[in-house]
């Protein structure tokens, strides 16, 4: 059974591990295997930065695990950003994405927020559609890749 629960600082470089693998072997849609795309796409995810990201005030970090295993990582800001939504390549569409998704949203209305926003990959356009978020504007382009801003 997988759960979703704040990230401790011992989770870094696990969750780094998994971010790293998903964005290279899930998100090829996105980077096109391109070397420079997908080193500056990596290039913020360290295990200190994850550390950071852990231990800053103002936004929650999540990991999905099961058996130990870092299953996903996600992170919202309490402004309303998902900020990250990412799931280990082994877990693939076992509603990892999903879980990490509610307790985000979870979250920002604990904090006060009444919508979420995002920038989405090609690679969960589909997945953010079908959890109810919309399109708000046009694709913007970062290191090459689209993101399309949603909001829910």
């Amino acid at each position: 059974m997988k759960c979703v629960r704040t990230a401790r600082v011992a989770d870094a470089a696990r969750a780094c591990a998994v971010l790293r693998r998903s964005i290279t072997e899930l998100c090829v849609a996105d980077h096109g295997n391109d070397r420079m795309s997908l080193e500056q796409w990596l290039a913020n995810k360290t295990p200190e930065n994850v550390t950071a990201w852990i231990e800053a005030k103002g936004q929650e970090l999540v990991i999905a695990e099961e058996a130990g295993e870092v299953l996903g990582v996600g992170a919202a800001s309490a402004a309303g950003e998902i900020l990250l939504n990412y799931v280990s390549p082994d877990a693939r569409f076992r509603g990892v994405s999903k879980a990490i998704l509610l307790h985000l949203e979870t979250y920002v209305l604990a904090q006060g927020g009444k919508k979420s926003f995002l920038s989405s990959t090609l690679t969960a356009h589909r997945f953010y559609l079908a959890s109810g978020y919309e399109d708000a504007g046009e694709p913007e382009l970062w290191a090459g890749m689209s993101a399309q801003p949603m909001i829910k």
